[in-house]
């Protein structure tokens, strides 16, 4: 039976991989492998048997058959990433100290050095997060996402922040081009998605997962 899920259209072609973004309400596959989260930009290889919070750091690369590897998120943005040639993927968790130190060249950075990915072989997806429309913050963070939004450099007050499109132009900038992006806002869809900015401590955490299918 397949877990209710949100799946990526151009990831969803890619008949040798299993993922998915989850609801509040998503019964997970046994055994995908984690990290404990620091929100920093740090991205580990995994191989073997994997395992539940096995290392602090915000993103995983892997190319062993069968392996899962997920991130929790809960407002923040979770992004997949597949290679096609080599069966390579990632999974990481950008949230706005992640998003604007370049989380995701570091883990396209990773899968170079460690499988020989080439960023013209990535398929990525990025998934629900707080979208524009909620994510309001203070100068001093608006102004750490200058490199992206240059209007952003010289903030003085509270700003909206779209990480989500903050992320795909970052995949871009390195040469991704096959980018599908969720749009859909975490702490608007009460029904859907847990929500840190309005649960509180009270929010769960969705899992975000990506491997190769299991026969």
């Amino acid at each position: 039976m397949q877990p209710n899920v949100l799946t990526a259209p151009n990831l969803a072609k890619l008949g040798w991989l299993t993922h998915g973004f989850g609801f509040r309400d998503t019964v997970y596959p046994p055994s995908i492998t984690t990290v404990k989260q620091i929100h920093s930009c740090s991205v580990i290889s995994v191989a073997g048997t994997g395992g539940d919070r096995i290392a602090e750091a915000d993103g995983l690369v892997s190319a062993e058959s069968g392996m899962l590897v997920g991130v929790r998120t809960a407002d923040c943005v979770p992004v997949l990433l597949a290679d096609t040639r080599t069966h390579a993927v990632s999974a990481v968790h950008a949230g706005w100290r992640g998003t604007a130190g370049g989380i995701i060249s570091m883990a396209l950075r990773r899968m170079e050095e460690q499988f020989g990915t080439r960023p013209t072989d990535v398929v990525a997806a990025v998934g629900p997060s707080i979208g524009l429309c909620c994510y309001e913050v203070g100068p001093e963070v608006a102004r750490q996402f200058g490199t992206w939004r240059p209007e952003l450099e010289q903030a003085t007050s509270a700003t909206r922040i779209d990480l989500q499109s903050i992320n795909a132009d970052q995949l871009r900038s390195d040469g991704v081009t096959d980018i599908w992006v969720s749009g859909e806002c975490t702490q608007c869809e009460t029904a859907r998605y847990f929500s840190y900015r309005r649960e509180r401590e009270q929010a769960g955490r969705m899992l975000s997962y990506i491997g190769t299918a299991r026969a």
